[in-house]
């Protein structure tokens, strides 16, 4: 049952989030100034994220899933029914947002207390490609929807939303059979303040770093093509069919790898290919706006090619929920530190979307990037601080400990 709702929110996500960027630019004609801006209600969710897992974590998992899709829902069924106009759209983007991100960090815990002790990584895998797989599909009909005319911006009722909320709506049917079959019992209130153990310094590190990168990828490398090339939504379909493809087979092999090769030297790979791609990024970001390079054939298909790269390369942060996992002191603090972290990611969004518009429209677009390259070398720090095995250690100590006590 886990699966489908993963496949459901991934379909949902895929129909609606895949498309946002031309949705603005479209219907609203946003610049990139106002492209960043209007990442601050986006995001803001994620900010709130840990807070409200705070007060509704009582309820379990579980429950609070049901309400984001709930949120979710709401948010891109009133986009699909009306073209409000822009103050109003961002709230309603607020309320889908909210509903997403809510999400986020109860997959990844779910997820991981379904999983066998042992193959955590390969199971979180195959959750991934799940998610990838019917991202994939998302992709298909967005490219098709488009090309064929039945999915269209230009039109009062978005269709592509409308379907998308009906995915969701799919998937909280999911969550309330799995409430039904599982019947979690209510938890204490968690606390919504900042888990502040030396222990998991690197972790909230490798999720503020993420909130840059993120944003880099989903937003400004989106835009490229989108303002720089003049796509249309099927060509960005078409890419992220590309990626759905390669994801399927990619994310069991990073699931795979995560258990043979281990977090330390993941989080390497991690960091290098971040580096590296966003210097190249850069540079043929900059031949193009300079003219240096033609803003046709094959400097298109180099841009294509990171594109799909960069899709690929933040897949590989799987391995900060695994990290977290393994040095947790105790297993209630799994969630509320995830939602912490995706807090703490979003707050660096925020900023690093107003920040990037600003450098984008100033400074020219390829600084953007560089600006991605330089923090992907705090990745690189982190690589080489963890001790991935002695911090285990010690979390498995404190734990032994914690059960003494309550014993």
């Amino acid at each position: 049952m886990f699966f489908i709702l993963i496949a459901a929110v991934g379909l949902g996500n895929g129909l609606s989030d895949g498309v946002y960027s031309n949705y603005f630019k479209e219907v609203y004609q946003v610049t990139a100034v106002q492209r960043g801006l209007i990442e601050f209600p986006r995001e803001l969710p994620g900010v709130l994220c840990a807070f409200m897992i705070g007060m509704l974590g009582f309820l379990g998992d579980l429950r609070v899933s049901f309400i984001a899709q709930i949120l979710a829902i709401l948010g891109v069924a009133m986009l699909g029914l009306f073209t409000p106009s822009f103050g109003v759209m961002l709230i309603f983007l607020f309320i889908n947002s909210m509903g997403m991100h809510l999400f986020m960090p109860l997959q990844d815990a779910i997820g991981m207390s379904l999983a066998e002790p042992d193959q955590i990584g390969r199971r979180m895998g195959q959750y991934f490609s799940i998610r990838a797989a019917f991202n994939l599909i998302a992709a298909l009909l967005v490219f098709f929807g488009f090309r064929t005319g039945f999915f269209t911006f230009h039109t009062s009722i978005k269709w592509i939303f409308l379907v998308a909320a009906s995915a969701l709506i799919c998937a909280a049917v999911m969550t309330v059979a799995m409430i039904r079959k599982v019947k979690p019992q209510k938890a204490v209130r968690r606390k919504t303040k900042l888990i502040l153990r030396k222990q998991y310094r690197y972790f909230y590190l490798l999720t503020i770093l993420h909130g840059v990168q993120k944003q880099i990828a989903f937003v400004y490398g989106t835009w490229v093509i989108v303002d720089l090339l003049l796509k249309k939504a099927d060509t960005l379909a078409l890419l992220t069919i590309v990626v759905g493809f390669i994801s399927i087979f990619f994310l069991n092999m990073l699931g795979e790898w995560m258990d043979r090769f281990g977090i330390k030297r993941m989080m390497y790979i991690d960091a290098l290919t971040f580096i590296g791609i966003y210097i190249i990024y850069g540079f043929v970001v900059w031949g193009i706006t300079s003219e240096a390079l033609p803003s046709q054939g094959l400097s298109v298909w180099i841009v294509y090619l990171l594109f799909v790269l960069d899709r690929l390369s933040m897949q590989i942060g799987m391995v900060k929920s695994i990290y977290l996992r393994s040095i947790a002191w105790n297993n209630d603090e799994i969630t509320s530190t995830l939602s912490m972290g995706i807090s703490l990611d979003h707050v660096v969004s925020i900023l690093a979307a107003i920040a990037g518009g600003y450098v984008w429209s100033q400074w020219g677009s390829q600084w953007v990037f560089f600006m991605a390259a330089a923090f992907s070398l705090g990745n690189l720090y982190v690589a080489y601080r963890v001790q991935p095995d002695k911090e285990k250690a010690v979390a498995e100590k404190m734990r032994l400990e914690v059960q003494k006590v309550e014993i």
